[in-house]
């Protein structure tokens, strides 16, 4: 409609050249241009604040969406039990929490708003274009489902290819890591030129990647351009023999360009949105699969109570559930409050497995576990946790200063029970030999420290609760003789009236132990205190004769 005022007040300011009635023209042409010009800024600035508003509505639930989700996702990952993580690899958990929501919170948000733009503004051109001339239309829009199709087959394969190349990012990157950590070992072997020979090939398979990636995308906007630019010159054609049959004007081929210029957008973005919905469907399949997982272990909603510390093994058995592994067979035992047990036996021979029972780590297959008379499944789960100390046979250390490495199973910072910990565990000495003593920094996993420092921080931080309870997972390994009395004759002390079990290899470790379990092939071999198994002359005392061998030639050869 502009456009035709233009060109008519133009033609008609030419055919009054020369009388007074063109200047009267003139000011009615500036006037309606003025109009037209006001009425464009205004519905420009209403499509803005509606986009805004849309933006601020759609995008902004789209992000409280992913919040919970993600939140919904690490609490589900709380209760889940340790077959679980033993039948799934980190990065795929890591994925699920990370890249699949932020799929789900796409389609929530930029996606659902894309599409009611697109529906909308597409339902009103169309109109718009049809009720000015269905021919002119048609041959208009006759491109845009192959532009739709395009884009959609592109995008496929962009995120195909993306999707590669993050896979050869994530290898790359592990590399390099594993590498950087393992430095000394490669030096020590000579194989620097191997090793990056190798990464020399694993960034050549990245390049290859990225470049296919590259050239699919340097086709992408030109393809979109030429399909953009046929419909420009199908319009021009078409309405051209239009205007010369008298159907249309001139303003109406301008009109349909800028009808054109806005659908070419909404339709790009359908492609985009279709592709996005088919994404965002599979991630939430993969997180919903999850989240309806059930725990193996599960806590009964029966109130927490105190533990005293007995504890009973009637006829237990164990399976595993994702190897099917016997572990242990027909295991009884029992506890007293107050008694030190130690466990000992060869490699593999079911003493771990009795450690994560007794955490209730594992629900048992057969027989059953008891605490106090209670059996243990019928505990309050986080109650009983709460009191018990476990020290695992992995030292696992979190990248904090060592104070709250000891003090995690507190909410409060206590320093004088931190230090106080730090001395039973026989490692106060070497941590204020440390540049900031408590507060040093210790690095991811603990690999500022030693392997003895770290079992001994590890030890703190279970001595710190002070359980009723306190389990030792072969965690005196990297500690020598010396270092490993002072800590068991703290031990005694700390654990005056309450249980202890220590499972170990050396028999020095337990010989003071009240009672002593000996395992072999998942089943206790023998039991008694020290004196008793010696004089059975069985499986401990084989032990004992090949440990008190080995020690003995172990001075000599390094004489």
């Amino acid at each position: 409609m502009a456009f035709n005022l233009v060109a008519e007040n133009i033609q008609i300011y030419h055919l009054y050249a020369g009388f007074d009635k063109q200047e009267v023209i003139y000011d009615i042409f500036g006037s309606s241009l003025l109009m037209f010009g006001v009425l464009v800024l205004v519905l420009a600035l209403l499509r803005g604040l509606f986009l805004f508003l849309m933006r601020q509505t759609i995008i902004l639930m789209s992000r409280h969406i992913e919040y919970d989700l993600k939140n919904e996702i690490y609490a589900h990952y709380q209760q889940l039990s340790l077959a679980f993580y033993r039948r799934h690899n980190t990065g795929d958990l890591m994925n699920r929490v990370t890249e699949d929501v932020s799929r789900v919170r796409m389609y929530l948000g930029p996606g659902i708003m894309y599409a009611i733009n697109t529906v909308v503004l597409f339902i009103l051109t169309v109109y718009a274009m049809l009720s000015v001339n269905a021919r002119l239309a048609f041959f208009s829009l006759l491109p845009m489902p192959l532009l739709v199709w395009s884009i959609y087959y592109v995008n496929n394969i962009i995120e195909h290819r993306s999707e590669k190349i993050q896979e050869r990012l994530s290898s790359l990157s592990s590399f390099v890591q594993e590498n950087i950590s393992g430095i000394r070992v490669i030096k020590s072997y000579v194989r620097e030129a191997f090793v990056s020979k190798t990464f020399v090939a694993e960034s050549e398979n990245y390049k290859m990647h990225s470049m296919a990636l590259t050239r699919v995308q340097a086709l992408f906007f030109p393809m979109m351009l030429l399909l953009v630019g046929v419909s420009n010159v199908l319009i021009i054609y078409i309405g051209g023999v239009e205007v010369m049959k008298g159907n249309i004007t001139s303003g109406n081929i301008a009109e349909f360009v800028v009808y054109l210029g806005q659908l070419t957008f909404p339709v790009m973005s359908l492609g985009w949105v279709t592709s996005l919905i088919q994404r965002a469907a599979a991630s939430q399949k993969r997180i919903n699969e999850f989240l309806h997982t059930v725990p193996e272990i599960s806590s009964p909603a029966v109130p927490a109570k105190p533990v005293h510390g007995e504890v009973i093994f009637d006829k237990v058995s164990f399976t595993y559930p994702d190897t099917g592994i016997e572990a242990i067979k027909d295991v009884s035992f029992t506890i007293e409050p107050g008694q030190l047990v130690a466990i000992i036996g060869r490699t593999g021979s079911g003493k771990s497995t009795i450690a994560n029972l007794l955490m209730r780590m594992y629900d048992v297959t057969g027989g059953q576990v008891r605490i106090d008379g209670t059996a243990i499944h019928q505990l309050n789960l986080e109650g009983y946790r709460a009191q018990v100390g476990f020290v695992p046979q992995e030292v696992f250390l979190f990248s904090d200063t060592i104070a709250n490495n000891i003090a995690f199973s507190a909410d409060v910072l206590d320093m004088p029970l931190v230090e106080q910990a730090a001395r039973d565990a026989a490692v106060y000495e070497n941590i204020m030999e440390l540049p900031d003593s408590f507060n040093t920094l210790i690095g991811e996993r603990g690999v500022t420290l030693s392997g003895g420092q770290k079992q001994r921080v590890s030890i703190a931080r279970a001595i710190v609760k002070q359980p009723q309870i306190l389990v030792f997972d072969d965690c005196l390994s990297a500690v020598d003789t010396r270092t490993e009395e002072a800590i068991l004759g703290n031990l005694g002390r700390i654990m005056k009236g309450k249980t202890s079990v220590i499972i170990a290899h050396r028999i020095s470790t337990i010989r003071s132990a009240d009672k002593i379990l000996v395992m072999e092939n998942g089943r206790i071999a023998e039991q008694g205190n020290h004196q008793q198994l010696m004089q059975q002359k069985g499986l401990y005392f084989d032990l004992y004769e090949k440990q008190l061998l080995e020690e003995e030639e172990a001075p000599e050869s390094k004489g």
